[in-house]
């Protein structure tokens, strides 16, 4: 890629980005949030058009103006949101869009999917549905899919993000295995430990620009962050010893099910304290988003469900099960609450930040007009702590990239002032910089009493941040361990139920 530029309205995405990717290379693609990472890698993949610049492979000078482009080029990309219809099979999302001039011979393809398989290390049943599927699995479906296309190049976006520590180190060993076979692999990511363990080179972009790249062997962790920062910042994450702990929520056996009567929660139990953080973990779709959801008055709870919470300067609990939301916060409940889900249910796309803070504090004031200079302080205050990249303060939030709009919502919630505060996946698509920042606010929040509620998706930020982890397993709770003692590879036999098996 050379000279590559990209822009969006008066933002620059990428300005004269030169990129160079190698056969049979892990080539690791670093940045902060708005540096331009996966805008780069959607023109590669024929997602976006450049503005300007040239894009050659083997040699050869190439125009891709649409995946198809892409994929004759043997070009594919595995984005963090995977791209399957749920309701059909592995065989059937993989020869989805080929062949539509004829009849698709099914055994042929499940026969091809086992050469894959075999060749590489996947393990994947060509009959299954889809949503009967794991994470892990579908994104195994997702890689093959694009091999069963013929990619020589693959680009793989936060692949690990809900991933048990097992589930990365499969990934890693087919990664490498697909590496040995002279696939070239770049993989977008913004947990250095993996970078320095999975990747051959490294390559960092800042604010749009092309900083350099360098080889995995001889640089460290500090010095990736360095680059991607422009200066010096410390790795260590805090974790200040519990002080004045109180029982701020004690949760008994919480039972949710789904629309189908399907349990997602199955008798949770356990107590947050006002000057703790509890980390929550567990595969994706565990229960972490129906808990605290439960907790914030968003899901129907079953008979027998009890949430006593206990504001930080009273004696006085009140129950929270069987209310809503909107009944929880006319109680003078001090809770806030991170969604995982960022436009869908943390914030309105087409409003801009000042509005979408109002959100939180409309219903405040006494006059029949809105307040509306409040929000915009509070909006200018986020913006500058946080170092929010935005095209305009009245600029819609949709236009803002991914880690952009989640530090948005992250300090709204925490400029709520809240006693009880929960975050599901605060970092996720956050640079390593922005994710420190969050970091200390939890930490803050944690010394003024509060109780901070933690779901997360990297391990070994839950064991350095996180005074207990909470871990889930199909809706169960498997262990409460202590955030300081316990290991990684433990935490994940917990969250399979390995753990439980062993000990059995």
């Amino acid at each position: 890629m050379v000279n590559i530029t990209k822009t969006f309205g008066s933002l620059v995405a990428n300005n004269k980005v030169c990129l160079d990717i190698h056969k049979g290379e892990i080539l690791s693609l670093l940045g902060e949030n708005g540096s331009g990472k996966t805008t780069l890698m959607n023109m590669l993949s024929g997602i976006y058009l450049p503005d300007s610049g040239q894009i050659f492979v083997d040699g050869k000078e190439v125009s891709i103006t649409s995946p198809r482009d892409a994929f004759n080029l043997r070009i594919g990309m595995i984005h963090q949101h995977f791209k399957l219809v749920p309701v059909l099979t592995a065989a059937e999302n993989i020869i989805l869009g080929l062949n539509e001039n004829r009849l698709v011979d099914l055994k042929s393809v499940a026969a091809r999917i086992k050469e894959i398989c075999d060749r590489y290390g996947f393990v994947v049943e060509p009959y299954k549905k889809v949503y009967d599927m794991s994470v892990s699995e579908k994104q195994t479906l997702e890689i093959v899919k694009v091999l069963y296309r013929g990619a020589d190049i693959l680009i793989l976006d936060e692949p690990t993000a809900v991933l048990t520590p097992q589930e990365t180190d499969r990934l890693f060993a087919v990664m490498r295995n697909m590496k040995a076979d002279g696939k070239s692999i770049v993989i977008i990511t913004h947990k250095l430990h993996e970078v320095m363990a999975i990747s051959d080179r490294v390559a960092v972009l800042r604010k749009g620009q092309y900083i350099g790249d360098i080889a995995t062997a001889e640089t460290n962790p500090q010095q990736l962050t360095d680059m991607m920062v422009g200066h010096a910042v410390t790795l260590n994450i805090d974790r200040p010893e519990p002080e004045n702990l109180r029982e701020c929520l004690v949760v008994k056996d919480l039972t949710v099910l789904d629309v189908d009567g399907v349990k997602k929660l199955d008798k949770v139990s356990f107590t947050a304290y006002g000057g703790e953080i509890l980390g929550v973990a567990g595969i994706s779709g565990s229960g972490q988003k129906e808990l605290l959801e439960a907790i914030a008055g968003l899901q129907i709870v079953e008979p027998g469900s009890s949430m006593l919470y206990t504001a930080m300067d009273s004696e006085e609990t009140v129950e929270l099960a069987g209310r809503n939301s909107m009944d929880i916060k006319k109680m003078g409940v001090r809770s806030a609450f991170v969604p995982e889900d960022r436009l869908g249910m943390g914030l309105v796309g087409s409003m801009s930040i000042p509005d979408n803070m109002m959100l939180r504090t409309y219903g405040n004031g006494k006059s029949i007009f809105t307040d509306r200079k409040t929000p915009r302080g509070m909006a200018e205050k986020v913006v500058e702590e946080l170092q929010v990249m935005t095209p305009g303060m009245n600029a819609p939030v949709r236009r803002m990239s991914g880690g952009n709009i989640q530090k948005v919502l992250v300090g709204r919630e925490i400029a709520a002032d809240p006693s009880l505060l929960m975050t599901a996946y605060a970092v996720r698509g956050l640079d390593i910089n922005t994710s420190y920042t969050i970091y200390h606010l939890l930490n803050e929040q944690k010394k003024h009493g509060v109780a901070v509620i933690y779901v997360g998706e990297d391990l070994d930020v839950l064991l350095e941040l996180c005074d207990r982890i909470l871990v889930l397993c199909a809706g169960k709770v498997s262990g409460i361990v202590d955030g300081r003692t316990i290991k990684k590879e433990e935490v994940g036999l917990l969250m399979t139920h390995l753990g439980q098996e062993e000990e059995a």
